[in-house]
């Protein structure tokens, strides 16, 4: 049994010995052309005889990315070969057009496969450094040429076409005031002379203060109606500058300029108090529990003296003018109508009105009836009784 069994494993290990191989692929690329041969060639001139292509001498080979002999065999596997097909390339010069053909990488190296050299300062667009393309290679030869500066003379070779290229290839550029003769966007003179003019100035300045602003900004642990100094501000300054221009180190002009902001003032910022401290107070004679204490200008009024050609009997509310009844600008009016109030000498009152006059200044409008009107034009201290609103107006301007 054992016996059988090893004939018969004998018998597959023979026939999978006698199948025949595969032979390795081989891929060419021939520009858009891409053909694949199984074949044990190595040699890459045979691979393409056996795909039927031909190179021209211009022509490279590359096997696997890299330029290779054509009887240099290949090692390794897989294989890719690559044909960089020469083309025409047209090379303009100021002595005119030459054609060339080249399968080269850059124009540089087609440059000099085809033995055109180049000097110092000749300008080659595209880039030498640029794949070949379709578009003609342009090289602009160099020319000796001469800058005057500061009295000393430099000598330069340049391809530059105008005279600002020129002074930037010399590394010396055009600076802020500089100028040149020829002016900086003209071309190169014919004689090849260039000056180039440094240009300073300097400047003689007078003083002048500028008054800072105040900014404020809310916070919770300074008092109702009282600021706090967080940023003390600071004065800005300007300045009457005299522009004093020199070229190359020799005083030009003197200019009287208008003022200019040197230092911008530093806000001033102030902390107004949104703190609610509650206090009691005996006013004419009266207990009462207070959050606020405002000094207002205090007038009066009542349905048929309110400044019009009519009586009004009514308020904003719609509560009838009466004592007890106060009036107040209307952004006020908005948050603290209900509010109730106590004037010294006048007693307890609610904001039920709008007061159209009352802007400037603290102001409140003491509301009466017609039959008891009293007269008010004066400085009070008004107190704005608990409860306190949930719509704080915390700056009253």
């Amino acid at each position: 049994m054992r016996f059988a069994n090893l004939l018969a494993f004998a018998s597959v290990f023979f026939l999978l010995a006698c199948q025949p191989t595969t032979p390795p692929t081989v891929t060419i690329i021939d520009n858009d052309q891409i053909q694949t041969l199984q074949t044990d060639e190595r040699v890459p001139s045979a691979l393409l005889n056996q795909a039927g292509i031909t190179l021209d001498p211009k022509d490279h080979l590359l096997v696997n990315g890299l330029r290779t002999s054509l009887d240099q065999p290949i090692i390794g596997q897989p294989v890719t070969l690559q044909i960089r097909r020469a083309v025409p390339i047209t090379i303009t010069t100021s002595d005119g057009d030459e054609e060339i053909q080249s399968s080269a990488f850059s124009v540089g190296e087609a440059l000099q496969d085809a033995l055109v050299w180049l000097r110092a300062g000749d300008k080659v667009a595209p880039p030498l450094n640029s794949p070949i393309s379709s578009s003609p290679v342009s090289i602009l030869s160099s020319r000796d040429l001469t800058i005057t500066t500061e009295g000393t003379t430099v000598q330069v070779r340049s391809s530059a076409q105008t005279v600002g290229e020129t002074l930037a290839e010399a590394g010396m550029p055009l600076i802020g005031l500089d100028y040149s003769l020829p002016a900086e966007n003209e071309p190169i003179p014919s004689d090849g002379q260039i000056r180039l003019v440094r240009v300073t100035e300097s400047m003689q300045l007078a003083q002048k203060p500028i008054l800072f602003e105040s900014e404020l900004q809310a916070s919770a642990d300074v008092p109702l109606d009282t600021t706090q100094i967080l940023q003390p501000g600071e004065p800005g300054l300007t300045m009457q500058r005299i522009r004093i221009r020199y070229e190359d180190g020799e005083e030009i002009s003197r200019i009287a300029e208008d003022e200019t902001l040197v230092r911008p003032p530093k806000t001033r910022v102030l902390a107004y108090g949104t703190k609610i401290e509650v206090k009691t107070a005996t006013v004419d004679g009266v207990q009462i529990e207070y959050w606020r204490a405002v000094q207002m200008w205090t007038t009066s009024y009542s349905p048929c003296r309110s400044g019009t050609d009519r009586c009004y009997p009514g308020t904003s509310s719609g509560q009838s003018v009466r004592k007890g009844v106060v009036a107040m600008r209307y952004s006020w009016y908005v948050n603290m109508q209900g509010q109730q109030l106590y004037i010294p000498g006048y007693g307890y009152a609610t904001v039920e009105d709008v007061c159209g006059g009352c802007v400037g200044r603290p102001w409140i409008d003491l509301g009466f009836s017609d039959n008891n009107f009293e007269p008010w034009h004066s400085w009070v201290t008004v107190y704005f009784l608990t409860p306190v609103p949930t719509n704080v107006i915390h700056v009253l301007e």
